[in-house]
């Protein structure tokens, strides 16, 4: 299978599930300025015609989209990896935690303020509005040492997202000490440590291009 990524993005989740999981996959970068795919420099609109990452191809050439749906896939593809969850509450609350992660925190409090082209207005606002979020998954995860019980798709997703948190000063982690926590004990889960470590050699190679370019 094919996972198109973009370095640090929401795309690493998919490499850590992969990694989890032991699954073999080809990992084919975007630059997501030109949405150029930058092993043979073809347009990575022709996959996906929104140009966002994560894309998964699978071995049958089905193409994927959307980080919640691509992560379920993984999970079933790999039941063995103990990544999803059974079927009944289990399995709802699953996709309740990647619905939470990918609207109230990945949409709803980091891209606005992530994202250099936002007001200053818009920063505060998302701030003032979603900050409650992380109180919600702070008062969660007090004495849990995953969102379910056992490490799955969700928190390869979760650990993804408040690794952005080096890009946002104003949302400082020691404000959640829950959230800290686990965030720091599952940064050395192997196939985290792996991915981070891998993704972020590529970012700063991916900044040296951009500056080269200005």
């Amino acid at each position: 299978m094919d996972l198109y990524f973009s370095p640090l993005a929401c795309s690493m989740a998919t490499r850590v599930a992969l990694y989890e999981a032991g699954a073999d996959a080809n990992y084919l970068e975007v630059d997501s300025p030109t949405k150029t795919v930058l092993k043979d420099g073809s347009d990575f609109r022709t996959v996906n015609p929104i140009g966002l990452v994560p894309t998964l191809r699978t071995d049958e050439g089905v193409v994927l989209t959307e980080n919640a749906a691509i992560l379920q896939y993984v999970a079933d593809r790999f039941p063995q990896s103990g990544l999803g969850a059974t079927q009944g509450i289990d399995r709802t609350r699953l996709h309740q935690w990647l619905c939470f992660i990918g609207t109230e925190l990945h949409k709803g409090l980091f891209i606005p303020v992530l994202d250099r082209k936002a007001p200053q207005e818009t920063k505060a606002y998302a701030l003032e509005k979603n900050l409650s979020r992380l109180d919600y998954l702070d008062n969660y995860l007090e004495g849990r040492e995953f969102l379910l019980d056992h490490f799955s798709v969700a928190d390869a997703y979760l650990v993804t997202v408040i690794n952005w948190t080096m890009a946002t000063p104003p949302i400082e982690l020691s404000k959640w000490p829950n959230v800290k926590a686990y965030y720091e004990r599952l940064r050395q889960r192997p196939s985290i440590a792996k991915a981070v470590a891998e993704e972020f050699e590529l970012y700063k190679a991916e900044q040296a291009r951009k500056k080269a370019a200005a």
